[in-house]
């Protein structure tokens, strides 16, 4: 049966006061303070409820308090075991969940509880949810302007070990052996038994990992070979096809290998690829097969994190604002960062957080992606992949009408005439005055059947107007901005411990690094509030960096004032104490 409260409703007694006013008020202020009063009520509960029977079975665990355990184990990137204690001894917890009964229904999850939540929001994708739903709030709440953000990724792994290819092909024949064993007797009695001992022994699986580099291809020649046969031998078999571990087999073969007929009667012979063939998104380990390879960083996954700045601009007297992760989506490590970027915009944009610029590094601003966000209403600010050559004129030293037509060269020759195709644009000028001209090894012109011809497209255009326009200060001054995004992906490391996950597959992977993505956005709300809260308990006149700072030493650290009554008294002077300053 489906239980819930009503955590919007304020209770008549006061079930906190036990705590005295100043505990309160470190709760208060504290994180939990702020995910009570504001991301508590407003968790999607009523998308779990389906998940459950209105009216039979014992009921649930309360699904607010359900819901909010999940995010705040991957927030604080503790284990389950952990969860189950944080949960039934952390005041935190209690107070930031709403529970002040101290019975064990209310105060203990059991991990075989947490395990289920758990397995519902992943499969029913609720990670996403969560997010949107926590993230808008807390816009509104601080009213964080979103008309300015930046989007970089981070590399992730899961809980997965780092494989060669050797060890690849070792350990997915031990698992089709293993369930082949465990569910199809028969099949697996008829197998050879030398093949089954050299892949099922405890002693010959660890063999593998210990295989000489000179011995490597000979090795891996081998491997390839008995799982050419598991393949060809269970092809045709419908009940071993449908198994998850031989399917990892006929995976490999077809990323790793090449199979080739050979002569008449003797049937087709593997071959394994070299390793530079072999695609990134091959299969990087059996027990993680959604995992990708990226040449840059490595097995594993990639986050795409999108989030608010504020820019002070000079002379500006500008109040600090709240940054905000705005969109996370998590892929295997081999997909490209230049696809991230639209969907990233189109998902903020839905939930009316969407930006007006954009910062992001040169392989997100694609002259595609810059005319894509442009019909977006975006500005891409990003440098362009790749250099000019030096020795050779831009495109943009000639002059250029509002249509892209060419109007005068370099050197100040009008073309005589200009063209326009389905390959792109043309300019001829005259031979005669090009075969003089002092630029002409340099320059782009080069001769054709009548003149000289200029060949050019709008988007060659677009690109050498897009690097004359990096090489000028205004650029440079917008763009230093997109450098905060490391410090943000460093936070989002540090806090939730997101780049060594607990857990395989990319729903898994998907499921915690959104959740811990949460975790980031309500530490920076806490920290924001907090801020805000010691500026207007500030006195006047202590509004300025140096005041604020004299008006907390002199309120927080008031040892000072007895050892100076000390060192006055000793020297035979009176002195009396500094008056407390109002809040």
């Amino acid at each position: 049966m489906i239980y819930t409260r009503d955590h919007k409703t304020g209770s008549l007694f006061d079930q906190w006061k036990f705590l005295g006013p100043k505990r309160r008020k470190l709760l208060d202020q504290s994180w939990a303070g702020l995910f009570r009063k504001e991301i508590l009520h407003e968790l999607p509960v009523d998308k779990i409820i389906p998940s459950f029977h209105s009216g039979f079975g014992r009921p649930t665990k309360e699904l607010y308090t359900a819901l909010g355990v999940l995010v705040l184990q991957q927030m604080n990137d503790y284990s389950d075991h952990e969860t189950v204690h944080q949960m039934a001894f952390n005041l935190q917890w209690h107070y930031a969940l709403d529970i002040a009964g101290e019975s064990d229904a209310s105060k203990y999850i059991a991990p075989k509880t947490l395990w289920n939540f758990r397995n519902i929001v992943i499969k029913e994708e609720l990670d996403t949810v969560l997010f949107n739903e926590i993230t808008d709030k807390l816009a509104r709440v601080f009213s964080v302007d979103t008309d300015k953000q930046r989007i970089d990724s981070v590399h992730i792994k899961s809980n997965m070990r780092r494989l060669g290819r050797i060890r690849i092909f070792s350990k997915s024949i031990h698992c089709f052996l293993v369930n082949l064993k465990r569910h199809h007797k028969e099949l697996f009695k008829s197998l050879p038994s030398e093949l089954v001992d050299k892949y099922l022994k405890k002693e010959a699986v660890k063999c593998f990992s210990m295989v000489k580099p000179s011995e490597s291809e000979k090795i891996l020649s081998s491997v390839s070979k008995d799982l050419f046969t598991l393949v060809q031998r269970f092809k045709d078999t419908e009940a071993v096809n449908s198994m998850k571990s031989f399917k990892i087999l006929c995976r490999i073969l077809r990323e790793q290998c090449d199979v080739e007929e050979t002569s008449k009667g003797k049937g087709a012979e593997v071959i394994v690829k070299p390793a530079k063939e072999v695609p990134s998104d091959s299969l990087q380990n059996p027990s993680d097969p959604d995992a990708g390879y990226s040449g840059h960083k490595g097995q594993g996954y990639q986050v795409q994190i999108m989030e608010t700045y504020s820019r002070k601009e000079e002379g500006e007297d500008q109040q600090e604002k709240l940054n905000l992760i705005t969109h996370v989506e998590v892929e295997p490590a081999h997909e490209s960062d230049a696809n991230a970027l639209l969907p990233a915009i189109e998902s903020t944009q839905q939930r009316g957080l969407g930006p007006k610029e954009v910062l992001a590094d040169s392989i997100y601003g694609s002259d595609e992606n810059c005319e894509a966000a442009q019909a977006m209403d975006v500005e891409l600010i990003s440098p362009t992949m790749g250099s000019s050559k030096e020795e050779t004129l831009s495109l943009k030293a000639f002059e250029f009408s509002e249509t892209g037509d060419v109007l005068k060269c370099p050197g100040g020759q009008i073309p005589l005439k200009t063209k326009k195709n389905k390959s792109g644009k043309s300019a001829a000028f005259d031979s005669e005055i090009c075969s003089k001209c002092s630029r002409s090894p340099q320059c782009p012109v080069k001769p054709g059947k009548n003149h000289h011809y200029l060949r050019y497209t709008d988007k060659q255009l677009r690109i050498a107007t897009r690097r004359e326009k990096e090489e000028a200060p205004e650029f440079k001054d917008r763009y230093r901005y997109r450098a905060g995004v490391e410090a943000t992906m460093s936070l989002y490391d540090r806090l939730t411990g997101v780049k060594a996950l607990r857990v395989r597959g990319l729903k898994a992977v998907r499921f915690s690094a959104i959740l811990k993505a949460i975790g980031v956005n309500i530490y920076r709300a806490t920290v924001f509030r907090m801020t805000e809260i010691a500026d207007t308990t500030a006195p006047e006149g202590a509004s300025s960096v140096l005041g604020h700072l004299i008006f907390v030493f002199i309120e927080r650290f008031r040892v000072i004032q007895y050892l100076l009554r000390w060192i006055f008294n000793c020297n035979g002077a009176s002195f009396k104490f500094m008056p407390k300053m109002a809040a």
